[in-house]
């Protein structure tokens, strides 16, 4: 077996697997709670339950379980591309957004390639990078967000992939449409753009950039987009790209044939239709991050402004504290990981959940 493992490229042996949110299922084994009272504030779930319309999808797609997935995702792209006014070949499917950005680092990164991103910015961006041989480059991040001049200047001749969050994860913060614009104008055409907008859909309309549309201008721009969060379908795993169609080519060369599965596509589609159930998913997630944030402010616990379904808190000993708010059946997200070791990220729940977690933060503050 030692002589198998070494085999693998030093590169996979190296890396540190990515690490979900805890289970409610592992918190109830291990503190011996019923998994009804456990509350998760750590996944950026959307709390609500599915819509009826999403629902009666996935209960008609379940009767043909026994046939395959439609592979090229028909009707789920001419939704999205009816929505997003672009061609159907300018879309690719995935197994979540997750899977878009793997699959631009599997069809445009090789060892010795580099990709740049921020710190502080989502976890998989090193992850895929590594996982291809190739260098990651770290941007420190400017008040917790991209600095996109520092992020430029970090483009060599080696860069192949830049990664931009807006709004990012962890910290929530948001780059202005004319200043990304800027940016993305600014990067060499052969330098692939990955702009992750995970949670487009919390912004308010009038924040939103027209990223799709400026793939026309920018065909070196991937715009990557998921139903996990504010759409609600997290455990289905269904997101997508758009791009340029000979960018969607090169990645649909290397995706898998039957990527995102029947049940997934179905419900997307639906979802994509409900659009009353992702505003009031907005509406509702603007008022408990404002019970959030004065919630932790009468705790004297500092937040950053967040433009996502989550909120970034500093509370010290964080690792600590996210001891105790378990023992409380009560699961939010460490981010030491992400260069943040005294912070603790909180998913905006519904209300009786943001209260929940704000009491036990207090005895977990003051034992």
């Amino acid at each position: 077996m030692p002589d198998l493992l070494t085999s693998a490229p030093s590169y996979v042996r190296e890396l540190a697997p990515y690490v979900p949110g805890k289970p409610v299922e592992d918190l109830a084994r291990e503190m011996h709670l019923h998994p009804a009272i456990i509350v998760k504030l750590a996944s950026n779930e959307n709390p609500r339950g599915p819509g009826p319309k999403v629902l009666a999808a996935i209960a008609a797609a379940a009767n043909e379980i026994n046939r395959y997935p439609d592979g090229n995702g028909f009707a789920l792209k001419a939704a999205l591309a009816q929505m997003l006014a672009i061609d159907d070949a300018q879309i690719v499917l995935g197994n979540g957004s997750n899977d878009i950005l793997e699959l631009a680092t599997q069809a445009f990164l090789r060892p010795g390639d580099e990709a740049v991103y921020a710190q502080h910015a989502f976890a998989v961006y090193p992850l895929a990078t590594h996982a291809r041989g190739a260098t990651g480059i770290e941007v420190p991040a400017h008040e917790f967000g991209h600095d996109l001049a520092a992020m430029r200047a970090a483009i060599t001749p080696k860069t192949r992939i830049v990664f931009v969050a807006n709004p990012n994860n962890p910290t929530g913060t948001w780059l202005a449409p004319d200043a990304l614009e800027t940016f993305i104008r600014s990067v060499p055409d052969d330098v692939l753009i990955v702009l992750d907008e995970a949670y487009n859909e919390y912004l308010d309309p009038a924040q939103r950039a027209d990223s799709v549309g400026w793939i026309g201008r920018y065909p070196n721009l991937l715009v990557s987009r998921s139903f996990s969060k504010a759409y609600g379908l997290a455990a289905l795993r269904v997101g997508y790209g758009a791009m340029a169609a000979e960018v969607a080519a090169i990645l649909n060369r290397v995706r898998q044939p039957f990527n995102v599965n029947a049940i997934a596509q179905a419900a997307a589609v639906a979802a994509l239709a409900d659009t009353a159930y992702v505003d009031e998913s907005r509406s509702i997630n603007r008022v408990g991050m404002q019970q959030l944030r004065v919630g932790l402010d009468a705790l004297h616990v500092a937040t950053l402004r967040s433009h996502g379904n989550f909120v970034l808190a500093r509370v010290g000993d964080a690792g600590a504290v996210y001891q105790s708010l378990l023992r409380q059946g009560i699961i939010v997200r460490p981010v030491a990981n992400y260069g943040l070791p005294e912070w603790l990220r909180i998913t905006v729940g519904l209300p009786a959940e943001n209260e929940r977690f704000l009491v036990a933060l207090k005895s977990a503050l003051h034992p």
